[in-house]
């Protein structure tokens, strides 16, 4: 299904003009240290505590690692409340050091995404209500707007955009009534969107684009999801549960895929692109044929059945690196493990215990991802008693076993 609602080149170039005014670097201010030790787990791997500050804040999620290509520096977010209008705080830390300084404010983590050269992609709004989406290198802390949104388009899920940059896709609702959704797809090259797709079940699509050639963007597909007609969530997900299909790009052909039932249990609604192999990873409902024994950490690829690849945990979130090698997950009950492993061979290890308590607040589950050198793993926690982000040091010769042949 392909819906056009265009905006023109030269309306979307006049409002990233008014813009400009925004762009800086993010260096400005003075850094704050931050960051204490915490232990060293039985595995080997070191637990740093990244985050001091008692505020609202995640490592945003862990489906895809949001780190500089060199991985010198990942970015947070944490809602300050002192501020208006955007009260997102982004922040940016340097690993090993933790050293923190604000990147940029934006509205929320709606929208967030990042390129697989570490550029990252949020919504801010202007004084007069316009929002636009901007970018940051988190190498050098440089932002710019790229794209004004017109009026009422709003962002309601994590963004995603293709590795050459030329599209960013996020979920909408362009119909009112709470009924159907949609994925617009930006074209930042022509510097005009369109709907892309419409659906009344991907109220949270979770859109991915294929880290190859960026012509795939992978959705979730909550099957029975329902709003109220006054926007309240009643139901995420129905008793058929949630499954996956693909979109292709620009053209917006859908192909479904052979997770969730019948062909699995019901999709846990946490996947992620194994780098550019064509697979997607993916947790199931841990029961039955998929139980923690059999394995519920699966992998699909378009037109093909799904396979196993790794058993032994309650897999729940999930997340790929960005070489596709190395895959990241929680295990879903007490004390709420980091599991790391390969992605093509069963082998699989325990980084640290997160001891976590999760509530329903995103940011008390782990979220764990892996940072592109491989070397850390960046989670969540509220282990303290409030929410923090923790950074967990990969022992050397546990991530050579992984790799090994």
């Amino acid at each position: 299904m392909t819906l056009n609602h265009p905006i023109t080149r030269r309306a979307a170039l006049q409002g990233i003009a008014a813009w400009i005014g925004t762009a800086r670097f993010a260096h400005s201010a003075e850094p704050s240290t931050g960051g204490r030790f915490i232990e060293k787990q039985q595995t080997g791997a070191e637990i740093w505590q990244v985050t001091t500050e008692e505020f609202d804040q995640s490592d945003i999620y862990g489906e895809v690692p949001y780190c500089s290509r060199d991985s010198r520096h990942f970015v947070y977010a944490r809602r300050n409340p002192a501020l208006k209008t955007n009260r997102t705080e982004f922040m940016l830390v340097e690993l090993g050091t933790w050293k923190q300084q604000r990147l940029d404010t934006g509205i929320s983590i709606s929208g967030c995404a990042i390129s697989h050269d570490g550029l990252f992609y949020y919504l801010k709004q202007a004084d007069d209500g316009s929002r636009a989406l901007m970018r940051a290198d988190l190498e050098n802390g440089q932002v710019t707007a790229v794209y004004r949104l017109p009026p009422g388009l709003l962002i309601r899920s994590l963004g995603t955009v293709t590795t050459d940059g030329r599209y960013y896709a996020g979920g909408t609702m362009t119909e009112p009534g709470w009924k159907m959704f949609d994925i617009t797809l930006v074209d930042l090259q022509q510097g005009e969107h369109r709907i892309l797709d419409r659906d009344p079940f991907i109220l949270n699509p979770h859109p991915q684009f294929e880290p190859g050639e960026g012509r795939m963007l992978m959705i979730q597909h909550n099957r029975g999801g329902k709003y109220s007609p006054d926007g309240q969530l009643e139901r995420l997900v129905g008793p058929e549960g949630a499954t996956l299909y693909v979109l292709s790009v620009p053209e917006g052909g859908r192909t479904e895929l052979a997770v969730g039932t019948p062909h699995t249990t019901a999709c846990t609604g946490h996947e992620a692109w194994i780098g550019t192999t064509g697979e997607m990873l993916l947790s199931v409902s841990a029961s039955g044929e998929f139980r923690p024994e059999q394995g519920n950490l699966l992998a699909v690829r378009a037109g093909q059945p799904p396979r196993v690849v790794a058993r032994g945990y309650r897999f729940n979130h999930v997340g790929a690196s960005r070489c596709g090698r190395i895959f990241s997950a929680d295990d879903w009950q007490p004390p709420y493990k980091i599991v790391i492993g390969s992605t093509q061979a069963e082998r699989a290890a325990v980084i640290c215990e997160s001891k976590t308590s999760p509530t329903r607040s995103q940011n008390t589950h782990p979220h764990p991802y892996v940072t592109p050198d491989l070397k850390w793993v960046i989670f969540n926690s509220n282990r303290a008693g409030s929410d923090h982000i923790y950074a967990a040091r990969i022992p050397d010769e546990l991530m050579a076993n992984l790799l090994r042949g």
